[in-house]
């Protein structure tokens, strides 16, 4: 009898109740494997699962593992805990449905480590052997971290568990040291190669914690009134050369790693933030792209390739902002390039306010009011700002938060996110160009789908549970009505829930050799060009420009090679961007944990059959109040309008709704929060 099989990778929660959706994009038509039929397959691993008999509770079809094909990963991290004469390991990630039991070591370097390890320890460990389900896995130790608990250790565990050392191997520093120790003269031999823009005013914008600068801007005022802007990136290409063992360690990385309270970088320190960061008063080697633009922000040319520039300064945000808010000629500049007259006056108004050689201030207002111009135009063209609130944590000696506050949105952010938009996109058009024409040279494009039909649809009732309403037509949602909706919400309690509920409602942005355009910005075509300290995707087209630069053939089997990275590169950005956002849950729960009994106020940002869920409005810390704590009712989840209802009272708690709560207790191990709603909604 024929048995029908599905394939695909496997999602696990905390009971080890597994789920598999033939179909990805959706999720609600998953099958339902119980922990009794999860065969030893963990969380993320791609398995084959046949059809059983019977459904779910939620009436699911329910499923059976019968074959791992891939194991996700097989290093974990956890605890060492001692039952008896054994040890074993209670795995941090709570989609381990499993201890592991640890085994003699077949190595003398792992007998060292089991050794050493004592119980309460927090270690990263390898599993060994699992074949059998109804004994522990089998695991080695590889490293022992610290002791659970302790700020250093835990924050090292968060970035081991996704394979982010903080180390690197002996050959990789050793490579980039021979580049420190004879920069002098691959820096006199290199020079004359490139084109030299040391005489141009050029400087950097960063946060006040960057140590690292990937990026710089340049402003030339020619003589026929426009603007020469360069947008000048790190040239990590020159010294992370093809096949190295710099190369294959950031290969296998992928990402910079920026936790609460440092970065776990792609590159050697001597190289992340010392030979190709752009520090300033220092000859740096860069890959540029360079525009001449008019007063209209139109592009008149354009010119790609390598260059040694010189920073004169290096401005944080902070400091840059505060130029522009003094700066009296800003206004007038802004009126001139917002409203510009065909009769002349505009580039009038523009030669008697800026100099031939303008200083660092009148080129901050130049690229200002430029960057303004681009983005109403990217907005008019559909792009959607999905910005919310995002904390910070001032932390004490210890690592313990003492203060956790929002980062602030400042103009400055957007200059620089401009003119980095405008530099991939444009190097994103060349490369495709080019790419038409050869036939048989890859692209690594950066694309976003457009969102699932069905999905915007879930979306458009969500936003009209809130009161609020998401125009659908035949054509599908477009940007613009996104941008209408998010307009009309600014300020309001549940504008980052609303946001929030729509990013996940989109398409994952990812990268590919296949290009479909980016739906969120309103782009064509679109690559990452600008950030190659801290991606390897940047690094990648960087040599891709430089072949195309250079008229070099590619061959049709490294399109292939091409592809596979685009997969690689995209599964270690999710491995970063869990790492970070773990980082940031672990500080929200410990600065929580010093003020249990205290009262805060809050959104509901998810209501289930078994608890609500709230948003500290000032920490963004997220706790649940259990319904089985609510004493004055019977609540029961009513899906349909979002919400928890009483039986008796009929008393409502819905999505976006403003709570006063108070936390009742904080898990640092698990990183949860239980909280209670002490009043009705607050209007």
């Amino acid at each position: 009898m024929y048995m029908k099989t599905f394939r695909g990778n496997i999602s696990v929660n905390s009971r080890g109740v597994g789920f598999l959706a033939p179909d990805p994009d959706k999720r609600d038509e998953s099958i339902e494997i119980p922990p009794e039929e999860l065969k030893c397959a963990f969380h993320g691993d791609e398995v084959e699962v046949r059809l059983t008999s019977g459904k779910s509770l939620r009436g699911r079809p329910l499923g059976a593992v019968i074959k791992i094909i891939k194991r996700k990963k097989d290093s974990f991290v956890g605890v060492v805990q001692k039952e008896g004469n054994e040890l074993f390991i209670r795995p941090d990630d709570w989609r381990c449905y499993t201890d592991f039991r640890l085994t003699t070591p077949r190595t003398n370097l792992g007998k060292e480590r089991l050794v050493l390890a004592q119980e309460g320890d927090k270690v990263l460990f390898k599993m060994v052997l699992w074949i059998d389900p109804t004994r522990a896995p089998e695991a080695e130790i590889v490293e022992v971290i610290g002791r659970a608990g302790e700020h250093n250790t835990e924050m090292r565990a968060v970035a081991l568990a996704r394979g982010f050392a903080p180390s690197f191997p002996p050959d990789v520093e050793h490579e980039a040291m021979k580049w420190k120790q004879h920069q002098a003269e691959v820096f006199a031999a290199e020079i004359p190669k490139r084109r030299d823009c040391r005489s141009t005013l050029t400087f950097t914008i960063d946060p006040a914690d960057a140590k690292d600068f990937d990026d710089a801007l340049s402003v030339k005022k020619l003589p026929n009134g426009n603007f020469e802007i360069g947008v000048h990136i790190a040239d990590v290409s020159f010294f992370v050369r093809e096949g190295t063992p710099l190369d294959r360690e950031s290969h296998e990385r992928g990402f910079s790693v920026y936790l609460v309270d440092r970065t776990i970088p792609m590159l050697p320190e001597v190289l992340s933030n010392d030979l190709c960061s752009l520090n300033p008063n220092e000859d740096k080697f860069a890959f540029s792209a360079i525009f001449e633009v008019n007063e209209k922000m139109e592009v008149l040319s354009r010119w790609f390739g390598r260059t040694v520039i010189r920073s004169a300064k290096r401005f944080t945000y902070e400091e840059a902002q505060e130029i522009l808010d003094k700066h009296s000629a800003e206004n007038a500049f802004s009126k001139c390039l917002v409203e510009p007259r065909s009769d002349g006056a505009t580039r009038g108004l523009l030669q008697k306010a800026f100099s031939a050689e303008p200083t660092l201030t009148e080129a901050l207002a130049v690229l200002s009011r430029l960057a303004k111009i681009m983005h109403a135009r990217n907005e008019a063209s559909g792009a959607i700002d999905f910005a919310t609130d995002e904390v910070k944590f001032e932390l004490d000696q210890n690592g313990k938060p003492i203060r956790v506050y929002k980062k602030p949105h400042l103009h400055t952010h957007k200059l620089i996110e401009e003119w980095m938009l405008l530099a991939n996109r444009e190097v994103a058009e060349l490369l495709n160009h080019a790419l038409e024409k050869a036939k048989i040279k890859p692209v690594l494009y950066r694309i976003h789908d457009a969102p699932d039909s069905e999905k915007i649809a879930e979306l458009a009732l969500f936003v009209k549970a809130l009161g609020h309403h998401l125009p659908l037509g035949g054509r599908g949602i477009t940007g613009k009505d996104l941008q209408q909706l998010f307009k009309k919400i600014e300020g309001e309690a549940e504008e980052a829930l609303i946001k929030t509920t729509a990013l996940r409602s989109m398409s994952k942005a990812i990268y590919s050799t296949k290009n479909i355009g980016h739906f969120g910005l309103a782009f064509a075509h679109y690559t990452h060009f600008t950030s190659p300290i801290r991606r390897y995707a940047d690094l990648l087209i960087h040599r891709l420009l430089a072949l195309h630069l250079h008229h070099e053939p590619m061959r049709e089997r490294e399109w292939v090679a091409y592809e596979q990275l685009a997969e690689h590169i995209t599964e270690r950005e999710i491995g970063a961007a869990e790492a970070e956002r773990e980082s940031v849950k672990m500080k929200q729960v410990e600065y929580m944990a010093e003020r249990v009994g205290q009262t805060f106020e809050g959104t509901i940002s998810g209501v289930t059959e078994w608890g609500i869920y709230i948003e500290d409005t000032e920490t963004k810390a997220e706790g649940m109040a259990a319904l089985r704590n609510f004493g004055d009712d019977f609540y029961s989840l009513d899906e349909k309008n979002y919400c928890i209802k009483g039986q008796r009272t009929g008393k409502k708690y819905t999505l976006g709704d403003k709570v006063r709560f108070k936390v009742i207790d904080a898990d640092t191990e698990r990183k949860t929060l239980d909280v209670q709603i002490l009043t009705g909604v607050l209007k």
